[in-house]
């Protein structure tokens, strides 16, 4: 028996939320399936000063420059505009020239940045109790907690995450004291572009959508 898929957002190719010109769907997270006691806590959350400030200044950046500015421009924008001076860097070690033209960009605009490589300490994979076979990789760990830590002992005020392992990216927000923003997402195949398999998903990447 097939299991009973509970429809939301991702089911929907309507999205009258946005442009509201068109009828919403029966399973509309808008409408009927509305959860008032979720929006009402979202909302009021915003009230926090650094919640307030940071849709604020992430709202006049779209705005300003919608279509316009590059995804390291706006960065870069949407530091000044919070006021931010130091900021972070926790990147991959296969991303490492491309952190470090970030970095001058960055210094360029009058930043201070420090960054943090993911195999910073060269520590063994065996040393957290990962298996011999995942040195097929490399012999020392990826540490996305040691990155967030040092980051955090520099005082960072935004971090930005270049291209990090996915579970590795988990860990090092989880322990981020500042804001966190990604810059690139690591596709080994793809060349950090992991929209082009959705893309191509009914074409070259028909697989994914087999059972």
């Amino acid at each position: 028996m097939e299991k009973e898929i509970k429809r939301s957002c991702i089911d929907c190719g309507v999205i009258n939320c946005s442009k509201q010109n068109k009828s919403y769907p029966a399973f509309c997270l808008t409408t009927e399936n509305l959860d008032e006691e979720i929006l009402e806590e979202s909302l009021k959350l915003y009230e926090d000063e650094e919640n307030h400030r940071v849709m604020i200044q992430a709202a006049n950046v779209e705005a300003e420059y919608y279509g316009i500015m590059t995804r390291v421009e706006e960065t870069a924008e949407f530091a000044a505009r919070m006021g931010f001076h130091k900021l972070g860097i926790a990147t991959c070690v296969g991303l490492i020239n491309e952190s470090r033209i970030l970095a001058s960009i960055l210094r360029r605009k009058g930043f201070e940045v420090f960054g943090v490589a993911c195999k910073a300490g060269a520590v063994d994979k065996t040393r957290v109790g990962l298996d011999e076979f995942c040195k097929k990789a490399g012999a020392n760990m990826c540490n996305p907690i040691h990155q967030a830590k040092r980051l955090n002992a520099e005082k960072t005020e935004l971090n930005i995450v270049m291209g990090l392992c996915v579970g590795h990216d988990s860990l090092f927000n989880k322990y981020s004291e500042a804001l966190v923003t990604t810059l690139v997402v690591k596709d080994r195949v793809l060349g950090h572009n992991p929209a082009a398999a959705l893309y191509n998903a009914n074409s070259y990447y028909h697989r994914l959508l087999e059972d």
